[in-house]
């Protein structure tokens, strides 16, 4: 699979178009609005960055080659006409994915295959909208994919074992270190592993048990981890998070969310990637 779109330009879109670019796949990124795709070269620039601090083999030639494989369009048809690889990151509200890929299952090619790069969303709660559902599965990536690089891939009772393994392949070909996930699980490996530390961290700062940098200075010292959970948070940006938190039945993560949008998203810290979040990158 040579030829990919990339539908969402966020933090994990971008990420995942970049990195299929410097791995030579041909990719076009699609967005709603052409004044986010303006902004793209800018994104390249900090990606690029990135891989120069992380990567020994990220020349300035190879990264440069990446850049002129990415192609950007905020028209649909035109991104997915000649797909081999649909990957969506759009965000994590299931009407929202299934809305696009319904659109998308009218005008893509009929070899294409289709992965969603959701966080919680099961594929089979959105197979079915696609129109060809046994072409369709997950292919979640972990953030900072070129450094943190595992690629899930998990289908549902109806995807194609072909196409399952398509997409492995692919995953392998631009870098990753694959997790065929054998049965369909909420969250994966990573976030069944993930989201629930995540959310006792949060917990423990919304009750005031404790203060970011203390929760996060407990973690690293008495595990010997690099990170501490609202580090991690700014990692993976507040967006998502966010909209897992706001329709969350418990009124302490809903609160949460309440402090992200108020005191974090409002004010533009969006966390690493924007130079501010819980902490000062800048």
């Amino acid at each position: 699979m040579q030829k990919v779109t990339v539908l969402g330009s966020g933090v994990l879109g971008s990420q995942i178009a970049f990195q299929s670019a410097f791995h030579g796949k041909d990719v076009v990124v699609r967005d709603l609005d052409d004044a986010i795709l303006v902004q793209l070269p800018a994104r390249w620039e900090y990606l690029a960055a990135q891989y120069r601090r992380d990567l020994p083999d990220a020349s300035e030639e190879k990264l440069a080659a990446a850049v002129a494989r990415i192609r950007v369009t905020s028209d649909l048809a035109d991104a997915v006409g000649d797909a081999d690889l649909v990957i969506e990151a759009v965000p994590e509200v299931l009407d929202v994915k299934r809305d696009t890929w319904a659109a998308v299952g009218g005008v893509a090619p009929e070899r294409t295959i289709f992965a969603t790069n959701s966080s919680t969303l099961l594929p089979s709660a959105i197979a079915d909208a696609t129109g060809r559902p046994e072409r369709f599965l997950a292919l979640h990536f972990a953030n900072t994919i070129w450094r943190q690089n595992t690629a899930e891939v998990m289908g549902h009772p109806g995807t194609d074992p072909a196409c399952f393994d398509a997409v492995a392949t692919f995953a392998d070909e631009i870098g990753m270190v694959v997790i065929p996930v054998l049965k369909e699980q909420p969250g994966y490996v990573l976030n069944s592993l993930l989201v629930p530390f995540l959310t006792a961290a949060s917990t423990l700062f919304v009750r005031g048990v404790a203060d970011v940098p203390t929760i996060d200075l407990t973690w690293r010292k008495a595990t010997g981890a690099p990170l501490g959970p609202f580090q991690i948070y700014d990692v993976i940006g507040m967006q998502t998070p966010y909209q897992l938190s706001r329709t969350s039945p418990d009124p302490e993560q809903r609160e949460f969310a309440a402090i992200l949008k108020r005191d974090y998203i409002d004010q533009g810290k969006l966390g690493v990637a924007s130079g501010q979040g819980f902490y000062d990158y800048r």
